[in-house]
């Protein structure tokens, strides 16, 4: 597969929004992450039909208000085509509660670019653009997120602005014997 070309970052908040293909995309892009050992819900080997399920669980729960996918495609000439199409290098959720209590703030999730394209900035330039989806369109005043200890992925949230509010130590099993701390990260103001 060549990687090579611009990334056109898009976004999705409504079920009916989904392109052909997409929905295949996001699975296979969620099962290579979990089976590199990227911290997204699953354990390596990653069940591929439990990942498909979560997928369309995800698209399903699509709302302009309280939940959003944004994500980042290359684009990848065909032969004897006349226009580019597209692969999926990466992609994140973003969801808020509507309770008033906690509607100014919004989570995270599911961050992951595809191994293929490690490397290469399409993490960093997802975050940029969550952040700014999050301010401008749906209103935020912060976002939160977790994530597993171990990885150093602290210090690529931290050059994004984020920085770690807590943790629970030993919250996560990867396998036996083997519990991580999943750390609380924050960014505000948007």
């Amino acid at each position: 597969m060549n990687t090579a070309g611009p990334v056109r970052l898009l976004q999705l908040s409504r079920p009916d929004q989904v392109p052909p293909g997409l929905r295949d995309q996001l699975a296979d892009c969620w099962a290579e992450v979990s089976d590199h050992g990227g911290a997204v819900g699953f354990l390596p080997p990653a069940d591929r039909v439990l990942v498909a399920e979560a997928v369309t669980r995800l698209l399903a729960d699509l709302d302009l208000v309280r939940c959003r996918v944004v994500y980042a495609v290359a684009e990848e000439p065909r032969p004897g085509a006349g226009r580019p199409e597209g692969i999926l290098a990466g992609w994140l959720a973003v969801r808020r509660d509507t309770s008033p209590l906690i509607a100014h703030w919004g989570t995270v999730q599911y961050v992951q670019v595809h191994p293929a394209f490690g490397g290469r900035g399409v993490g960093s330039a997802l975050m940029r653009r969550v952040r700014q989806v999050a301010r401008e369109e749906m209103g935020l005043e912060q976002l939160r997120l977790a994530l597993r200890s171990g990885r150093g992925l602290e210090h690529f949230y931290g050059r994004l602005g984020w920085r770690v509010v807590g943790g629970w130590p030993g919250a996560l099993r990867v396998a036996p014997g083997e519990d991580r701390d999943e750390i609380l990260m924050l960014l505000a103001p948007l």
